[in-house]
């Protein structure tokens, strides 16, 4: 899907404002408002959820987009956008993100289509860095689908399944509107695929699964991701 992502100020209304106030991850919203983690998580291992289990789970596909997707400039729109209550998933191919704050591995020497912004920053003001932060790409605000009408914003906790593998994510990107299936280097190399942007990268397989109206602050909180994640995903898995 690589394409030249949306910049902050393109990204409009599509983009959140940063936190100021670091130690509070909001997670899910309720009638009595957000839940709020107050402390700083406890870092733990990924892998309490199978990812058979997940994949089970999103067998059955309900669009929320209104129309479909393509994985990559030039092929034909396949990939839908489907929903539950408390989530909406895709299925698609995952091409590598390596934009926001330049690194070793990330930078315009290694990426010919490296820019140095995300769409969403850190509270501190500077961009995500791809090459430390999982995070995954969601498609701009259009008419096909505009995911913010789902709940999902910057920072939305996201699980990610390749294989046997899940990993977690947070939205940290704003890409084209008609395409999906991209993420940063750092999820490619927790899921066990290539992360180089020239040639990396996986043609299928992937599923994204992103759980609705859930923030981790600040949004570079890797650990909290991870924490909520988990929780999150057995609760998905129990409501079905």
């Amino acid at each position: 899907m690589r394409a030249q992502p949306l910049t902050v100020a393109a990204a409009g209304a599509a983009l959140l404002a940063p936190s100021t106030a670091p130690a509070t991850v909001p997670v899910a919203a309720s009638a009595a408002g957000p839940e709020v983690v107050r402390q700083q998580p406890t870092v733990r291992r990924a892998g309490d959820v199978r990812a058979a289990d997940l994949l089970a789970r999103v067998r059955d596909c309900v669009p929320v987009s209104r129309g479909r997707f393509r994985n990559d400039d030039g092929t034909p729109a396949r990939t839908p956008v489907c929903g539950t209550r408390d989530a909406v998933f895709w299925k698609a191919d995952l091409d590598i993100d390596c934009d926001g704050r330049p690194g070793r591995r990330c930078n315009d020497r290694t990426d010919p289509l490296f820019s140095d912004s995300t769409a969403y920053r850190q509270p501190d003001g500077r961009p995500l860095s791809a090459e430390r932060l999982p995070y995954i790409v969601v498609p701009g605000p259009s008419r096909i689908w505009n995911h913010g009408e789902d709940g999902v914003r910057g920072g939305s906790v996201a699980a990610v399944v390749h294989r046997d593998r899940v990993r977690y994510a947070v939205v940290g990107d704003v890409g084209p509107q008609d395409l999906i299936g991209e993420a940063s280097y750092a999820t490619a190399k927790a899921l066990g695929i290539r992360p180089d942007p020239r040639g990396g990268g996986t043609d299928s397989g992937i599923t994204y699964i992103v759980f609705k109206g859930t923030r981790v602050a600040p949004i570079e909180n890797h650990e909290a991701a991870v924490m909520i994640g988990e929780r999150l995903a057995r609760q998905f898995l129990s409501s079905g």
